[in-house]
């Protein structure tokens, strides 16, 4: 058994133009950082959503830079970063709000 090529010629590409095997991966790592950043998107919006409950003093900044990160990379889920964005703020105002009626950084849900 015999395999031939038939009808097809090979030809050089000019020295100037950029290698068939360099344009050829060069969408993947933008693949990876599509799916980098809507998983950044989702995580800031999960963050923020536990911080409001606990750990909110280390929670919320981490959901507001989660969230800043995943918009500039150009996430496909901006609605869930500025959700995030969103959640990670409100879980320092409910900081403030406990440092301030409490005098402590805890949750006081007893009388």
């Amino acid at each position: 058994m015999t395999l031939t090529l038939t009808g097809r010629a090979r030809t050089s590409a000019p020295a100037s133009a950029p290698a068939p095997e360099a344009t050829a991966t060069a969408p993947a790592p933008r693949r990876a950082a599509g799916r980098e950043a809507d998983g950044l998107a989702v995580a800031s919006f999960v963050l923020g959503l536990v911080g409001l409950l606990a750990f909110n003093l280390l929670l919320g900044p981490t959901a507001i830079v989660m969230a800043l990160l995943s918009l500039a990379r150009r996430t496909r889920r901006p609605g869930r970063a500025y959700l995030g964005l969103a959640l990670g703020v409100a879980d320092l105002a409910v900081l403030a709000v406990l440092v301030t009626v409490n005098g402590t950084v805890s949750w006081n849900l007893g009388g």
